[in-house]
């Protein structure tokens, strides 16, 4: 199993980097984890041979900005795009005139799956949660290949996320928050929280993204934040835009 970090920025593109997306390489799918503008990287590694999931966490912008270049990539093989309740209803009228190319008009089969009522759809093991956030947002744990790969965006410290993590091989939390910031009105991660999070869940290993690129201006800032990450849970690394891990 192969993680590809297609976009690490949490709010907007930067320098060092384009909006949250993340693609994780088995062997019978490829998944996508949200859509930011980081999205447009997928033809770069996805073959077109295997089905395509992608799992949304939120509706927050920057989750899902990237669907507006949908019509870059032909996915003849399907794209089956995941989420809570109302996903379906929200996206056919995000992604549609005035604003983007219909779904419809794309060219290929697309799919839209409310989530826990497609649950039964998608032919492989997940769990989702809600996280702590200022809108609903969703965790989610996917076991494939012998594998558990937990997905912890916009959240601050809970419980779910500690959960959906338990004995992951890899854990996937943001980290928008520099050390000792936090807020009680727009949950985030800092490096501390990130790390209590893998520390309790016993994971092997822990990924940081989804930095605030108002907060985190230089790839050495996340640099620093995976030092202090590393305090807690050794085995912590600060992503950058296309960094690959291999699970």
């Amino acid at each position: 199993m192969k993680i590809t970090f297609l976009g690490t920025n949490g709010w907007y593109d930067t320098s060092t980097g384009n909006t949250i997306c993340i693609l994780v390489e088995t062997e019978k799918y490829d998944i996508i984890l949200d859509a930011g503008n980081g999205l447009y990287k997928a033809d770069r590694y996805i073959s077109n041979k295997k089905p395509v999931y992608l799992f949304l966490s939120h509706f927050h912008l920057d989750h899902i900005i990237g669907l507006h270049i949908l019509g870059k990539f032909n996915f003849n093989q399907g794209l089956y795009i995941c989420g809570q309740a109302g996903t379906k209803e929200i996206l056919n009228k995000i992604i549609a005139l005035p604003f983007s190319m219909p779904l419809d008009r794309l060219g290929y089969k697309i799919e839209l799956y409310d989530l826990p009522e497609k649950k039964q759809k998608i032919p492989f093991s997940f769990e989702f949660l809600p996280l702590l956030h200022s809108s609903l947002t969703l965790g989610y744990r996917f076991e494939l290949d012998n594998k558990v790969i937990a997905y912890c965006p916009d959240t601050g410290y809970c419980e779910n996320a500690v959960t959906l993590a338990k004995n992951a091989g890899l854990l996937i939390t943001e980290c928008a928050f520099k050390p000792g910031q936090a807020s009680d009105d727009w949950p985030h991660l800092n490096p501390e929280t990130a790390a209590r999070i893998a520390k309790e869940a016993a994971a092997k290993k822990l990924a940081l993204v989804h930095f605030d690129a108002s907060i985190y201006q230089s790839l050495e800032e996340r640099k620093q934040a995976e030092e202090v990450a590393k305090k807690i849970f050794g085995n912590t690394v600060a992503a950058m835009d296309e960094m690959q891990i291999a699970v």
